[in-house]
Formats: structure tokens, C-alpha cells, sequence
């Protein structure tokens, strides 16, 4: 087999995903196995170059895993004609310009999500990365979950029958940073700085409900700041500004209705930090991050509804587990390679900067519908 190496920069690898999972357990994990295997006698190399503001952290990182490119300066890095893709996974709000400046340098596009701090700015990226011919695509991971592959598999083969409904219930209790450290960073939390749960998570509910049920035709949310003040990373108090819950309402294509609730204010009392409960004619399943459960029509129990007698049997219990009759590999480092095989063997993908721009536009409609007290129809996005 050929090698070929494939230069790749990487903006904002010193942050916990583009660290976690983009670095380490995607480009490295790659490289770890030998490279990617383009499947016509060539092996794709990735060759990461750490970019960043602080080149202290980067030339730790880089030193750490053994890498020999690191560098400050974007813009000489998208001038050099070596590097083939730029991948983005900055702060939301450094995120639009600089994927702007790697388009017009002819580079290929891969990016975390969000894709900008607004819809008109997320089309554009899509519109010129058309224009100027470079392949891109959009983290949306998701897709590539274990249980939520599973509940794929379950669609595909008819399980459901008609699907009428799909709650999703998302979250945990994100520390304030006074007596216990936070778990995520301040600017989550404040709106000047790119932050919210909204702007967050419903670009993650636009793709699952999009590839799996049906394209978003309205949103009716409302939003809340439960927790009003925070403290930092250097133990200062600030007024959290940004929304840290949603509670969102989703009509379907096709007719389901999807109802998700996220939030950095609740503790947990399910299996997994994520769930999702669909239901259907034929069928009902429970799908989280790595299990999923079903009831089909012809086991479902008839309930009776009696407050004056103890439950004698568990709901849990009658539900099945769907095994999981292969290998799920890290639904990142999936996705990563799909990419590649997308640049280099022109493999099909469709999770492009245009999917992208429809989770803004759903982030960005569903403060709106929460500001106004209403619903608001969702349109179809196009170049």
C-alpha cells in the first residue's frame, strides 16, 4: 500500500473536545491504527498542525503525543499550500471569520458546531464553500452514538410503525464554580460571549431529529437563566446572561411531534445524560448514549390506572434491550474518517456546512419563538 500524508490544522485543540475528542481519540487514534484505508491500495496519514492563541499550551500538547507542528499565526498556516483542511473547534464566536479565511485560501472545511453566531452568517459559509469548490462538513456526532445508531437500525427496519412522538430529555447539574469547580467553561453562560444552551444543544436536536424523523417545521420554546450568577474559572462571581435550560417543542415533517427539554440545572434520575423515548404504532423504544430499549405492540402490558395500590411490578423490567450485533467505534473519530474518505476518495456525505446552518437557524428561531411567546414555522434552507 501507498502512504499518503494529509496535513491538517487544527484550531482550538487546548479545549476539552477539540483535545478529547478530535485530537486524541479521532487524528491520533487514525494514526494509531496505521492511518485510514482509502479501500484502493492507498492509506491516508494525517499529519496534524496544533494551532492556537497560546503556544505554551500547543507545544505541550505537542510534545506530549509526540507531533512536530504547532503555530499561532492562522493566517500563515491557511497560506501554505502543504495543509489540504482546516478544522475548526474554537469558541463559537471566533468560529465564522476564520472559516471564512480558510475558504478563500482553497482549504477543505470540517468544523464543530455551531458553524456561526447566526443563520445568515452559518448560509454564507455554506454559499461560498460552494463557490469556491472546497469539500466541508459539520461535526454533528450524535448520528454515530451507539444507542442512537441502534434506534436507527430500529426505524430502518420498520419497528415503529408510525412514529407519533419522540421525548428527549438532556442535561446535568453544572456546578456553580463557588463551592465546587464548574464543569464547563464561563462563557457558556454568558450571551456576549457566543453562550446558551440553546445556541448549544439545538443545533444537536436539529440533525438527530432531521436524519432520524423528519426535517423541523416549527419550534415553540422557552428558555430560562435558572442559575442568575456563576463564578470562573478564576473564582470571580458573574451575572450569567446566556440561557442554561430549554424547554423545546418540535412539529415534524410526517406529522410526529418531538418534545426535548435541555438543562445545566437538573440533576439526573435516568440511565444516560441523554434520552430519547419514540413512540409508535408498532412499537415504542428508549434510546441513550450506548443502550436502547424497545416494547414492541405485541408486548406492551395494559395498564390500569389505580392511585390506592402499590405498584407490584417494575416498568422498566418490561421493556428489551437491543443488543448491539457489531463494533461501534468512537462516534467522532467515525465521523473523522468518513471526512476523509469524503476529501480523498469522494465518498458520499451529506452532514455539510449547510445541515450546519439549519442548526443556527433552529438555535436562532428558538430564542426567538421563546422572546415573542409563540410558535414559529420553520423554513426550508437553501444555497
Amino acid at each position: 500500500m501507498t502512504r499518503k500524508t494529509v496535513r491538517i490544522a487544527m484550531n482550538g485543540v487546548t479545549g476539552r473536545m477539540g483535545y478529547r475528542q478530535h485530537l486524541v481519540r479521532s487524528i491520533l487514534a487514525i494514526r494509531e491504527q496505521g492511518g485510514l484505508d482509502l479501500g484502493d491500495g492507498a492509506v491516508l496519514w494525517p499529519e496534524p498542525i496544533l494551532v492556537g492563541r497560546r503556544e505554551h499550551a500547543l507545544r505541550a500538547l505537542a510534545e506530549r503525543h509526540g507531533l512536530e507542528h504547532v503555530s499561532t499565526d492562522v493566517d500563515a498556516v491557511l497560506a501554505d499550500e502543504s495543509v489540504d483542511i482546516y478544522f475548526d473547534a474554537q469558541v463559537t464566536s471566533a468560529r465564522e471569520d476564520a472559516i471564512k479565511k480558510a475558504i478563500a485560501a482553497g482549504k477543505h472545511i470540517y468544523t464543530e458546531k455551531p458553524t456561526a453566531t447566526g443563520f445568515e452568517g452559518a448560509l454564507e459559509l455554506a454559499r461560498l464553500a460552494a463557490a469556491k469548490g472546497v469539500k466541508h462538513g459539520v461535526v454533528q456526532d450524535k448520528l454515530f452514538l451507539p444507542g442512537l445508531l441502534k434506534l436507527k437500525r430500529l426505524i430502518d427496519g420498520g419497528f415503529f410503525g408510525r412514529i407519533l412522538s419522540v421525548r428527549g430529555e438532556f442535561g446535568y447539574w453544572v456546578f456553580e464554580g463557588d463551592w465546587q469547580e464548574a464543569q464547563r467553561p464561563s462563557w457558556n453562560y454568558r450571551a456576549e460571549d457566543g453562550g446558551g444552551i440553546v445556541v448549544d444543544m439545538f443545533p444537536h436536536w436539529e440533525y438527530v431529529l432531521h436524519e432520524l424523523f423528519g426535517r423541523v417545521k416549527s419550534v415553540q420554546a422557552l428558555t430560562a437563566t435558572h442559575i442568575p450568577q456563576r463564578w470562573d474559572e478564576d473564582g470571580k462571581p458573574y451575572d450569567a446572561t446566556a440561557d442554561d435550560a430549554a424547554y423545546g417543542l418540535f412539529e415534524l415533517d410526517g406529522g410526529a411531534i418531538a418534545q426535548i427539554n435541555s438543562s445545566w440545572a437538573v440533576r439526573v434520575n435516568r440511565d444516560e445524560l441523554v434520552e430519547f423515548q419514540v413512540d409508535g404504532t408498532e412499537g415504542s423504544a428508549v434510546a441513550g448514549l450506548r443502550n436502547c430499549r424497545v416494547q414492541h405492540r405485541s408486548a406492551t402490558p395494559k395498564p390500569v390506572w389505580n392511585p390506592d395500590i402499590p405498584a407490584t411490578y417494575s416498568f422498566r423490567d418490561q421493556w428489551q434491550e437491543v443488543p448491539d450485533n457489531q463494533e461501534f467505534d468512537n462516534g467522532f473519530k467515525a465521523q473523522w474518517e468518513l471526512f476523509l474518505k469524503h476529501v480523498y476518495a469522494d465518498a458520499p456525505y451529506h452532514w455539510d456546512l449547510l445541515a450546519g446552518a439549519r442548526g443556527v437557524q433552529l438555535a436562532e428561531l428558538g430564542l426567538k419563538s421563546s422572546a415573542e411567546g409563540r410558535r414559529i414555522d420553520v423554513p426550508e434552507v437553501a444555497l
